[in-house]
């Protein structure tokens, strides 16, 4: 056990010291964050000023849009559409606003820009529109904006899976994105890790460094090690990346974004009072309409605990599973080229938990996805996809994620032990082609 631990820190050591893992480790979240902040940022704050060119076919109806602190609203009286748009080039002007005749019954109109607005200069204009449309149709029907609010409805249709013994469980099937998007990580991760055992296990088989190492540890505490060592390496990358993206991202949030969603700043960009600014955008959550700021959308309402930690439970289950089978193709080949043949089998299960994880998200009880989440060799991807719905109340059974996290560790178990067979002859075996039936003799071997 000494010496496995010793290969353990080798390999570890060996990698973390490595320039370029410090430079992805420390550079690879900061750039994420960044870069995701960036254009978070862009899309929703911008310094330009737009001159808005106003064409409002219910003149005077229109007239009383308020200027905000970029956008500047300017009403082209006795002026038609034609002539505004042959204006728009010749002038300062940035966007001509149309507004037809029939916008009540339409609700639609047209904003002509000579460059793409950023989106909260749209959301401004599009909610400042909105606001006096409403009002025609209130005024037109005789209604007071109190009982407008009173009788309007914004009809939701919850899915709620009821259970013999009389309980309630809403399941929340949009959720399953977020476990697809977990499952794409294990997926890239599983091969990037593995094959840097592969790669490991070659090199030291072509450089020969592998005869000395055997001669004082045995060949499954050397493959042991290996697939250790770098699991490791792994959960180091995994922890700092979690531990600085998300610190960088609430930095972020909680400085450049925290009035995004203010009900008083909605207010003083359309026109309307805190309690209605307050109601549309309770409206916006009702209708699920997805904004990555948004405090009650599927990103927020996630339970991260629970799905990191299952995250870190699957990849590594995975990435001993695979590895083993990476490190038994590299001691069975020479070089990295002659590994083609045998990484199809390898690397199928996981590809197809991949390809189907979108059924998956469609039906996450259907008994595809149930085998898929039990079976050892894709349950890393499948069962991420299902889990992120919920456990027990208002998700899946909970025997189910039991059975799968003990038939991946039975799985992991059994594929060292195969693998180590392969292993322990093949390390040693130099300028031979092997086929299926010579690692199948390698295995039955005594």
């Amino acid at each position: 056990m000494n010496k496995t631990w010793l290969i353990i820190q080798r390999e570890y050591l060996v990698r973390v010291k490595k320039k370029s893992f410090l430079l992805i480790t420390f550079l690879g979240p900061l750039l994420l964050a960044a870069g995701l902040s960036l254009v978070i940022y862009l899309s929703v704050k911008e310094n330009i000023q737009h001159k808005v060119l106003i064409i409002d076919e219910k003149a005077p109806a229109f007239n009383n849009l308020q200027d905000t602190k970029n956008i500047e609203f300017n009403y082209g009286t006795g002026m038609n559409l034609g002539q505004a748009k042959d204006l728009l080039f010749n002038s300062d002007y940035t966007c001509v606003l149309y507004i037809p005749r029939n916008i009540e019954n339409s609700n639609v109109s047209k904003l002509y820009y000579k460059k793409q607005p950023s989106s909260s200069v749209i959301r401004v204009i599009e909610d400042k529109v909105e606001s006096v449309v409403e009002e025609l149709k209130l005024k037109q029907y005789n209604i007071s904006r109190e009982e407008f609010y009173d009788v309007k409805t914004n009809f939701v249709l919850n899915s709620i899976k009821f259970t013999k013994n009389g309980e309630e469980e809403k399941l929340d099937k949009a959720a399953s994105y977020v476990g697809f998007f977990f499952g794409a990580m294990i997926y890239i991760f599983i091969f990037l890790y593995g094959v840097q055992v592969m790669r490991g296990v070659i090199e030291e088989k072509s450089n020969r460094i592998v005869e000395v190492i055997i001669t004082s540890v045995k060949p499954f505490q050397l493959m042991l090690g290996k697939i250790i060592g770098v699991a490791l390496v792994s959960l180091t990358q995994f922890t700092l990346w979690i531990v600085l993206t998300m610190g960088i991202l609430a930095a972020v949030q909680s400085t450049v974004f925290k009035d995004y969603y203010d009900p008083a700043a909605i207010a003083a960009q359309t026109q309307v009072t805190p309690d209605i600014a307050k109601e549309i955008q309770m409206e916006n959550v009702t209708q699920k309409k997805f904004d990555l700021l948004d405090p009650n959308n599927i990103i927020n309402r996630t339970n991260w605990p629970l799905m990191i930690g299952l995250f870190i439970f699957y990849f590594l289950g995975g990435y001993l599973l695979y590895s083993a089978l990476f490190a038994a193709v590299g001691s069975a080949v020479d070089n990295e080229t002659d590994t083609q043949q045998f990484m199809l089998p390898v690397t199928l299960p996981l590809t197809l938990a991949y390809v189907l994880s979108a059924a998956i998200v469609e039906n996450p009880e259907g008994q595809l996805a149930f085998w898929l989440s039990i079976i050892p060799f894709t349950s890393p991807i499948a069962m991420l996809v299902r889990v992120a719905i919920g456990i027990g109340e208002g998700g899946i059974p909970l025997w189910e994620l039991i059975l799968s996290m003990v038939a991946l560790v039975v799985g992991f178990i059994f594929t060292v032990w195969l693998a180590a067979k392969i292993y322990r002859t093949g390390i040693l075996m130099y300028g031979k082609k092997v086929s299926y039936s010579e690692l199948w003799k390698w295995i039955v071997h005594k």
